[in-house]
């Protein structure tokens, strides 16, 4: 994806970093928000169809249109889950998905932003239970559909969210900014019975960048593969899941959908992975 003048200006130059401390302030995100969210902001809706070529197949279309750029960021459509096959792991949302081993000491190069499992979650006794694990990550494009989804039947058994700095996640940025270190992200940790203990994160970015979890007023509680767990808000978007060892196998046959990066093109509710260990082949390399 090539960068725009904008970001290339916010990210390559004095005074465009100047003017991106500003931006990414909570009160001129709140702005950027509200605007978002109201009938100015309409008009935005065909011209950011055409340009990414959004299918509009099974959206659910109000019938007096969206009313603002938001309500069609986060539309609707028909997502098929079977969840009579409780053994497979099913795609948490629409994206790009790259498997990764969770080796001791490793640092995440994710485009281009490294950091470790510890910083990831803020909490090193979480992060020794995911070491020697595996990781799938997915990167929604804005293209893509930005309503996720559980992946997996099971109990919530915490929910956490930590607060950062919003920036964008475009590739000018990622040269400058350590961005998913400093990004808002929120995380459940899940029991299930076919993958053991799991855990699921939503991770959010600029401009607005906002993560919708539904809440839950009390823990554990059921979930199921296939529920809806929430939406982003315009602004780059990834879902991260994180495994234990030899909890799942990821299914040899997506690699056929793979892009020159190693990542998979997969929809909502795919099947991408079984219960299980098994040594994995053709990991794509972050």
């Amino acid at each position: 994806m090539k960068d725009s003048i904008m970001l290339r200006f916010l990210y390559g130059t004095v005074w465009g970093r100047l003017l991106l401390k500003l931006l990414v302030q909570p009160p001129v995100s709140k702005i950027a928000g509200v605007f978002l969210s109201s009938h100015l902001s309409a008009g935005l809706v065909p011209y950011y169809i055409k340009k990414w070529k959004i299918n509009m197949k099974d959206v659910e279309i109000p019938e007096d249109g969206f009313s603002s750029f938001n309500d069609f960021f986060t539309r609707r459509k028909k997502v098929k889950y079977d969840n009579a096959k409780n053994d497979w792991l099913k795609s948490p949302c629409e994206g790009w998905m790259s498997f990764l081993k969770i080796r001791r000491n490793i640092v995440f190069d994710i485009k281009n932003t490294r950091f470790s499992l510890e910083d990831l979650l803020k909490d090193s006794k979480l992060a020794e239970k995911f070491r020697n694990g595996a990781a799938l990550v997915f990167r929604l494009t804005p293209a893509d559909y930005h309503r996720y989804y559980y992946g997996a039947s099971g109990k919530v058994l915490c929910h956490r969210k930590i607060q950062g700095k919003l920036h964008c996640v475009r590739p000018v940025a990622l040269r400058t900014v350590p961005v998913f270190a400093q990004n808002t992200r929120e995380y459940e940790i899940i029991a299930t019975k076919e993958f053991g203990t799991i855990l699921q994160m939503e991770i959010g970015a600029l401009l607005v960048g906002k993560i919708h979890n539904y809440e839950r007023f009390w823990e554990p509680n059921e979930v199921e593969a296939g529920m809806e767990k929430g939406y982003f808000e315009f602004g780059g978007s990834t879902i991260m899941l994180l495994f234990q060892k030899d909890a799942v196998r990821l299914l040899e046959k997506l690699y056929a959908r793979s892009n020159a990066d190693g990542e998979i093109k997969v929809a909502a509710g795919d099947e991408i992975a079984r219960a299980g260990c098994g040594e994995m082949h053709r990991v794509p390399v972050l």
